[in-house]
């Protein structure tokens, strides 16, 4: 059965792969995409949302942009173009990475993300998926706008937070450190819940290896994949900590492979808080994997996925898109 989605996010270059992913999949429709601020300011992200659904062909898909700032607006806007903290650093200036995919021709649609959101759950019959791969903004402003949509979510897939360790702050994923408040509305709301944080995201390292693969596909978007990875392996660049190997990481994609292939991943269902201090541990999930207070689950936390699997899937779904056309002459 084909799921109804909506993917919430802010490309960003694991963004980015999730939605080719998608995008190329019988088992989700995606109804729409929704960004706010995030790797990169909600200027780029919706800019890098249209880019990656026009290079799949997709120009139909409609794109909303969202929330340019946190709740409580940790990092307020700099400017139109960018905001005071970003994932420049992993993202690259554009947040996708070494693209070279032009400025989008499809248009940015005049509704807001957050009412395209309520609108379209309201309207539904209980069958959508939230899937959130960036901060939960936006996510978070729907259920503060419209309670009432709790009820209409199926469940939310979102990537963000951690079992152990952070990667933005000791305590503190990058996601929920954006906006701890935000994931704490959703992490309270009663709403089906299943969360891919690092301990199973840092699992699906890539490799040169991979992407010469995703290159040898020979199909336009192929090509765009591997330019918007590039950046990862030059000198200098940002390795994710806790990793084992390379240190470059697909944490968003997890996402909609376990929508694809849920037998892809292990879990348990436990209690998780977020921390909204003003302290060092603000952005933290604390996550009650062994349930020593006793409360109630709220989330399905993975913890364990195939590697080996996961990629031949990812780079399967890639292998979907149309190849380069030869020209007459022989040339692409």
């Amino acid at each position: 059965m084909t799921q109804k989605i909506i993917i919430d996010c802010d490309p960003g270059v694991d963004d980015a792969v999730a939605i080719l992913m998608a995008l190329t999949s019988p088992e989700v429709e995606v109804l729409g995409v929704t960004t706010n601020v995030g790797n990169v300011s909600l200027y780029k992200t919706q800019l890098n949302a249209r880019r990656v659904c026009e290079v799949a062909g997709r120009l139909d898909m409609k794109v909303f942009a969202g929330c340019p700032r946190s709740l409580f607006n940790r990092f307020a806007p700099e400017s139109v173009e960018d905001t005071a903290y970003t994932a420049a650093d992993i993202h690259g200036e554009s947040g996708l990475g070494g693209s070279k995919l032009p400025a989008p021709t499809m248009p940015l649609q005049d509704e807001h993300a957050v009412n395209f959101i309520i609108r379209t759950l309201e309207n539904s019959t209980g069958d959508i998926i939230m899937v959130c791969t960036g901060a939960l903004t936006n996510m978070a402003t729907a259920l503060i706008m419209s309670p009432q949509i709790a009820a209409k979510i199926q469940k939310i897939v979102l990537m963000g937070g951690a079992i152990g360790l952070g990667n933005i702050t000791p305590a503190a994923e990058y996601n929920f450190y954006c906006d701890p408040e935000a994931a704490h509305v959703v992490f309270t709301s009663k709403i089906p819940i299943v969360m891919f944080g690092l301990d199973v995201t840092r699992q699906t390292e890539f490799d040169k290896k991979w992407v010469d693969e995703i290159e040898a596909l020979n199909s336009p978007v192929a090509q765009a994949l591997v330019d918007i990875l590039s950046d990862a392996f030059k000198p200098g660049a940002y390795a994710e900590p806790g990793t084992k190997g390379t240190g470059k990481v697909l944490h968003d994609v997890n996402c909609i492979a376990y929508l694809i292939n849920p037998s892809l991943y292990e879990g348990r269902n436990v209690y998780v808080e977020i921390d909204t201090s003003d302290t060092i541990n603000s952005g933290r999930s604390t996550v009650d994997w062994w349930n020593k207070i006793g409360k109630e689950p709220n989330a399905l936390v993975m913890n364990k996925v195939k590697h080996e699997a996961f990629f031949a899937l990812l780079t399967e779904r890639i292998s979907r898109y149309p190849k380069f056309q030869k020209s007459a002459n022989g040339t692409l």
